[in-house]
């Protein structure tokens, strides 16, 4: 079986992610910041090891700025519907996920404005658009730092910089580049960074975080409300962080496994990641290129993107193609539109979608071998 679904969720983990879950339910697994017993400070302990590999990876001095989420979908939702207000605009890209569109549409019909920067046909977005479309009531900038229909890597340091020069609260959503792409959120002058655990930081489904730069959390409002372990006695919402934010008892064993994951990601190191998964998207692109028939979307350029690399095939309907690679030849991809119809548009794929192909860092050379002979093998039969 060869997997090429990373851009979904990485598979498989590093065995110490494994290996990390299961010892933290067999032997800490207690409510963390809930009890004072060994236990529960065991958990806690957990908790709070997940917060600092993750600061340390994205150049954050204070871990207890990065909140726990299940995944990069609520972070977008906290930031989304904790800051705009009717009446508030909003910018955004004609790349995005539907974790971002499909929030500001619904905020969009209780009164927020917003405007979407038409990127190009290559996914490639221009600041300038982003700079000419702000207003006086411009509040957000929310922009994917990569594609994750064609992996293109957007201009997040230079849209960062023109939002902090106009006082406007930028947001990036790094579900596809956490953990595989170098990311600096002062370097990129970043407010609010949401990311998901269980793609490029090797964690398990179920975890994520967002990161919120000092003074956000004044005009950002919880997502929900209730027990923090924290100030038991009052019955409002604690107002410092990461407790404003965290209600509930956490999914404390995934995030033992995430601190697993991001500490793989740093002892390996992200540039020799990136390398890797540069080097497998070359080798794909430059496959599928050769292919008689076959339709490569995106830049081309494997320096301005991840390790996701949309195609068709003529007369070849990408569910189509999926079905027949994973039943002939046994690999498994994501067909479609991949939870992102505003850039299937933008690319001109609206409404079928492509055959997405997204290797990882455990992704051998012959599996791509393998891959690409199946992808030629369907187009030579169409």
């Amino acid at each position: 079986m060869i997997y090429l679904d990373n851009a979904a969720t990485s598979w498989p983990k590093p065995e110490t992610m494994y290996r990390t879950i299961d010892e933290f339910m067999r032997r800490s697994g207690a409510n963390p910041g809930r009890s004072g017993h060994r236990m529960s400070i065991d958990a806690g302990r957990a908790v709070y090891g997940a917060r600092e590999a993750l600061a340390e990876l994205f150049h954050v001095p204070d871990p207890l700025r990065i909140v726990f989420t299940k995944n990069a979908t609520e972070s977008l939702n906290l930031v989304m519907s904790g800051i705009l207000r009717p009446g508030d605009h909003a910018i955004t890209s004609s790349m995005e996920h539907n974790s971002v569109m499909r929030p500001l549409r619904a905020l969009e019909q209780k009164g927020i404005e917003l405007t979407v920067i038409q990127c190009s046909p290559q996914g490639t977005l221009d600041p300038r658009n982003v700079e000419t479309a702000i207003r006086p009531n411009t509040r957000l900038i929310v922009l994917t730092h990569a594609s994750n229909v064609v992996g293109t890597v957007m201009p997040v340091a230079d849209v960062g910089a023109i939002a902090h020069r106009k006082g406007i609260l930028f947001c990036v959503d790094a579900a596809q580049t956490a953990g595989a792409f170098p990311l600096d959120v002062e370097a990129a002058h970043i407010d609010l960074l949401a990311i998901t655990g269980h793609k490029s930081l090797f964690g398990p489904q179920g975890t994520g975080g967002l990161w919120i730069r000092k003074g956000v959390e004044a005009v950002l409002e919880p997502l929900m409300r209730g027990g923090t372990g924290s100030r038991s006695e009052s019955e409002f919402q604690p107002d410092f962080l990461p407790d404003k934010y965290e209600s509930g008892t956490p999914n404390t064993a995934g995030l033992a496994g995430l601190e697993a994951g991001v500490t793989f990601v740093l002892s390996e190191g992200v540039e020799t990641i990136r390398a890797r998964e540069e080097y497998l998207t070359r080798l794909l692109i430059e496959g599928l290129q050769s292919i008689p028939g076959v339709t490569v979307y995106g830049t081309g350029e494997v320096a301005r993107q991840t390790a996701a690399v949309s195609f068709n095939i003529g007369g070849v309907t990408p569910s189509e193609v999926a079905v027949r690679l994973e039943d002939e030849h046994d690999v498994l991809c994501r067909p479609g539109l991949q939870c992102a119809p505003v850039a299937h548009r933008t690319i001109g794929t609206f409404p079928l979608g492509t055959v997405r192909l997204s290797p990882g860092y455990f992704t051998r050379d012959d599996e791509i071998e393998r891959a690409l002979e199946a992808v030629a093998a369907i187009a030579e039969a169409r």
